[in-house]
């Protein structure tokens, strides 16, 4: 089957053209019964309020907490990531509807404004270790969330350091014991059962290997219907950098 992208706001297109890029077909997703017709589904980064307007404007919110209960694989980027939470702070006068289900506390606007986004080398070696590619992973904060706490069966994947000098929207409770440090981490990307969440768009880069990561129990991945593996598709991807050949249809940071 497909792979579902909610289609309500915010960058799924870029995530439909990642997919067709690993050679998978990718739906956009934007009313509950469309929910039926997919393996996976992704929630994309963009504007979480609107998203969550829309979203109830709809009345997806039961469909997809449904579908996080059923075991299917979900995938929330950056907005997609505050939908899964639990619990967000952080929010708008007046809060906003969560999709929940991820054990775990994010801080919505946690790295400030718009010209506060950045890119930064994340030390990934799970992802390394059963994908394939370099140990790092190149990710583009778009004013993006931070995790703040995980509960016990929340794996973390990836922390990103934060210099104290930074001009950043700390939260208090991460600055507490490292007064004498120089920097502090936060977590960016996380994964509890068929859940799969990270604060950056891994669509906005050329590494798709996000895109093929397992989904314990089930062993289930995002991308189910694809027929290529992460390690070998990354070394085509080498090598069509290494080639210089054109650019895809989307903006690429390398």
């Amino acid at each position: 089957m497909a792979v579902g992208v909610l289609a309500l706001q915010g960058s799924f297109n870029e995530h439909l053209a990642a997919l067709r890029r690993i050679g998978v077909k990718g739906v956009e997703i934007r009313k509950a019964e469309q929910l039926e017709n997919v393996s996976s589904l992704i929630i994309p980064g963009g504007e979480s309020t609107t998203m969550a307007k829309l979203a109830e404007l709809h009345n997806l919110f039961p469909a997809l907490r449904e579908f996080v209960k059923m075991g299917k694989p979900v995938w929330g980027t950056c907005a997609g990531l505050i939908f899964l939470a639990d619990k967000a702070t952080g929010q708008k006068t007046g809060g906003q509807e969560l999709v929940g289900g991820l054990d775990c506390t994010v801080h919505r606007n946690f790295f400030g404004s718009q010209i506060q986004s950045f890119e930064a080398e994340l030390p990934v070696p799970e992802l390394a270790a059963t994908e394939g590619g370099p140990p790092s992973f190149r990710a583009v904060f778009i004013r993006a969330p931070a995790i703040l706490e995980v509960g016990p069966g929340v794996e973390v994947l990836a922390s990103v350091s934060v210099p104290s000098n930074k001009n950043v929207d700390f939260n208090p409770a991460l600055q507490e014991g490292s007064a004498e440090s120089d920097t502090s981490k936060v977590i960016v990307a996380v994964k509890q059962g068929n859940i799969l969440a990270t604060a950056f768009h891994p669509e906005l880069t050329i590494d798709s290997r996000c895109y093929f990561m397992k989904m314990s129990p089930s062993n289930n991945e995002i991308t189910a219907a694809s027929s290529s593996s992460s390690s070998s598709y990354y070394a085509d991807q080498e090598s069509y950098l290494y080639n210089k050949q054109p650019k895809t249809d989307l903006p690429i940071y390398e």
